[in-house]
């Protein structure tokens, strides 16, 4: 069952004079993320900080919470060996998927500067109920 769906959209040259900010990045990004992000070229780094920027807020409206739900930094968009986006969540957002049984999804895209976003978030109930 789909508990909820949220999307997003961020302009990439945003977030990279945000990222130019003192401690706007321990702010949204977890320290896992910082270390993404060190490793890509300039150009890189602004479209996937937007892209998970986008992936942050996209979970938030998915979840119904709103920006203060839970700290952005708790919301860490990792990617795969293969590249693939996937959540990795920590502190009140972990606990709170957890109890919810919910498996969260996410798909990312970026193009002439703007970075979107989509979350699912699916409970999964135990069959008969």
């Amino acid at each position: 069952m789909i508990l909820g769906i949220g999307i997003d959209l961020c302009d990439a040259r945003r977030i990279e004079k945000s990222l130019e900010k003192a401690g706007f990045a321990n702010y949204v990004y977890a320290p896992a993320e910082q270390t993404l992000l060190e490793g890509l070229s300039a150009k890189r780094r602004a479209e996937t900080a937007a892209a998970n920027f986008a992936a942050k807020e996209a979970f938030l409206k998915a979840a119904g919470t709103g920006l203060g739900g839970f700290a952005l930094a708790e919301l860490a968009l990792l990617r795969a060996e293969n590249g693939a986006p996937y959540f990795e969540l920590s502190g009140k957002a972990a606990a709170w998927v957890a109890q919810r049984g919910l498996t969260v999804h996410v798909s990312l895209t970026h193009e002439n500067g703007l970075a979107n976003a989509i979350v699912v978030l699916e409970e999964h109930r135990p069959k008969g109920e």
